[in-house]
């Protein structure tokens, strides 16, 4: 069970939208190291707009996400391909249906 999570919305400089996807597409592999990532999705919502929605069963998991390498990956690239600072927000999980 997943009990908090983390949203991030990611906006992309202007021509540097590629480099940033093919960032979020490679964190799959780290994310599927973090035993307590128990989702992880990269998602594109605009032309320039990137997100990322994760959940973990404790608060220590999502801890551990924020200090972890996908995290370092972002920030050593962020000011390379980010039009601003990442918008960070940390939630509780009310429900979820989450594969066997």
């Amino acid at each position: 069970m997943v009990s908090v999570g983390l949203l991030l919305r990611l906006r992309a400089k202007p021509g540097r939208e590629g480099e940033l996807a093919d960032l979020l597409r490679g964190a799959l592999p780290l994310a599927m190291q973090e035993p307590e990532t128990t989702v992880w999705f990269a998602v594109k919502l605009d032309d320039s707009t990137y997100g990322v929605f994760d959940a973990f069963p404790t608060e220590d998991g999502r801890r551990a996400h924020l200090d972890g390498a996908i995290a370092a990956a972002l920030t050593d690239k962020a000011g390379d391909l980010l039009a601003a600072p990442p918008e960070i927000t940390p939630f509780d999980v009310l429900a979820a249906k989450l594969p066997d």
